[in-house]
């Protein structure tokens, strides 16, 4: 690990010069992410900016009924916190399935959004990575690329499934992303926060030079609606996800009202499955109308020869999810 400097910021104005002013300058909180990558000398930050201390560790509803997150929110304190069990329980479930408690005591919600891939390629800092050297190739591709590799969003430079279990639920939610910069404030829906690999996958995220999270403000609950996600792993003691699926349904008797679905484990970012819950508006909730979503989901989806099981089973992961939620109806 090499030496670097460190400064402590009391406000998101001093962070944000701060981070201007030193060089290869990254922010922290947690850390749970950074200093492992640094370690490895994945991420070689030549200066430190703490965020912990610029007091966005509040979580409060807002007058139109959404819900801001300051980043600097544990993940434990927003999985348990009243307005999120009440009105987002699928948010808490996917938190409370993400990590053992000591990660999610440290781990932030900014920190969440940022976290890296756990594709072995890029951490061994040896294989060829364009995600950590872009042009130099990706070893995920014709390699082993069973469990953190992703099947739908893919491209030819980049293959990694997004590791986060909470950006899912709030991929489903729905909401956007508040950033501070050089530039001033702005926001950024979370669905367009994360970007698709492409051709240059070491462009993760829709931030500009210098900009932090600040805040995080979910849509308002979908009144009615019931809510569940389900995470698919080789075993039960905190593993990322094979597949997951994060879903929001209402329903008028047997009919679907409207319906949210989000996939985990399978997407090079948090996966919205948009036309699939296109199909669900108006269906009746039934077993034959939700494999039939799922489907659609996983249509133009390219798993390699190892991960191809997941196409199956994220299929598997959004049936049982939606079961689950609609109850006895649904048989």
């Amino acid at each position: 690990m090499r030496d670097f400097s460190y400064t402590q910021a009391g406000s998101v104005g001093a962070a944000v010069k701060a981070h201007a002013q030193g060089q290869d300058a990254a922010y922290i909180a947690g850390g749970t992410t950074l200093l492992d990558l640094a370690k490895l000398e994945v991420m070689r930050p030549g200066h430190l900016v703490d965020v912990r201390k610029t007091g966005l560790d509040q979580v409060e509803r807002t007058s139109d009924g959404r819900l801001r997150i300051g980043t600097n929110v544990t993940n434990t304190d927003l999985a348990y916190h009243p307005l999120v069990q009440e009105h987002y329980p699928v948010l808490s479930e996917a938190i409370l399935a993400g990590a053992a408690t000591g990660i999610r005591n440290k781990a932030t919600t900014g920190g969440n959004i940022m976290q890296r891939c756990r594709c072995s390629y890029f951490r061994d800092n040896v294989s060829p990575c364009n995600k950590r050297e872009p042009g130099s190739g990706c070893s995920a591709i014709g390699g082993k690329s069973r469990a953190v590799f992703a099947v739908l969003g893919v491209s030819d430079h980049c293959i990694v499934a997004h590791p986060s279990d909470m950006c899912v639920a709030m991929a489903a939610i729905g909401g956007y992303v508040t950033v501070n910069g050089p530039q001033g404030e702005r926001d950024i829906d979370f669905l367009d926060f994360h970007l698709l690999p492409g051709d240059t996958p070491a462009q993760e995220h829709a931030l500009e030079p210098g900009e932090m999270i600040t805040h995080v403000t979910l849509d308002a609950p979908l009144q009615g609606a019931g809510s569940h996600y389900l995470k698919l792993r080789d075993r039960a003691s905190y593993q990322f996800a094979l597949a997951s699926a994060g879903v929001i349904v209402a329903t008028d008797g047997n009919t679907i009202r409207d319906a949210r679905i989000a996939l985990g484990g399978v997407g090079t970012k948090p996966w919205r499955a948009a036309d699939a819950e296109k199909a669900l508006i108006g269906q009746p909730a039934s077993e034959d109308t939700f494999a039939r979503v799922a489907e659609i989901a996983f249509k133009g989806a390219r798993p390699t020869e190892s991960n191809a099981f997941k196409v199956p089973l994220g299929k598997q992961a959004i049936v049982r999810a939606l079961t689950t939620v609609t109850g006895p109806q649904a048989s």
